[in-house]
């Protein structure tokens, strides 16, 4: 398999490379969310990636989003000093497929590396012609680019992440709030009509649609 990983520590990046390779893999790596976003975007034939949360230029779910979001499809594995399970169930929330803390066992990254991989990559889909900046938590259009505050960012990115599908409500919550917030409604549309407003102000080429009593979609 190809694979990809996206690691700040050198002495990490090159001890998880060099174990792949023994392992029989081919390795592509990055070491931030900038060069991984070049790196490992759609077209990119990565069939798992690796990605560490502490970036230095942003967090490591943030770029998971946007790749989504890019319709890069590659299961996820997160690596990450955090390892309390309010922090994994933000992983599983940002669009990971496995979570692991540091420190961890090489062979143990490499098995379940190889299980995501024999599971075969998702169905791929269509971007939305949206460009997501994890880095500034910003998006671009064709016809221009807004800043959106994180909040913002995650909620958005959870839902250009599925486009065709009808994205639940505590999905969005859970991709853009900490594990335990109460969120009421009112909040939640609240904030989904301040980023249609953001996105009409660019001339995004998608909005959102509110699906009553479920969720949320792209059109």
């Amino acid at each position: 398999m190809l694979i990809g990983i996206c690691e700040d520590d050198p002495t990490i990046r090159r001890l998880v490379s060099q174990a792949m390779g023994f392992a029989g893999h081919e390795v592509l790596s990055a070491h931030n969310g900038g060069e991984a976003l070049r790196l490992f975007g759609a077209d990119s034939a990565v069939d798992v990636l690796v990605m560490d949360i502490g970036l230095p230029d942003s967090d490591g779910r943030d770029v998971t989003q946007a790749l989504r979001s890019a319709g890069q499809v590659a299961p996820v594995v997160f690596l990450t000093a955090l390892g309390s399970v309010h922090d994994k169930l933000s992983g599983f929330g940002a669009g990971g497929d496995d979570y692991l803390a540091k420190p961890f066992d090489v062979k143990e990254l490499i098995a379940r590396v190889e299980a995501l991989g024999r599971r075969g990559r998702p169905t791929s889909h269509d971007p939305s012609g949206l460009v997501l900046n994890p880095a500034t938590h910003g998006i671009r259009s064709e016809s221009g680019q807004v800043l959106l505050t994180p909040t913002e960012f995650r909620m958005l990115a959870a839902i250009t992440s599925r486009p065709g599908e009808v994205v639940r409500r505590r999905t969005v919550v859970a991709a853009a709030w900490p594990d335990g917030a109460v969120v009421n409604e009112n909040t939640i549309d609240s904030f989904i009509r301040r980023i249609r407003t953001k996105l009409d102000s660019i001339g995004s080429p998608v909005t959102i649609q509110t699906v009553r009593g479920v969720g949320f979609r792209l059109l």
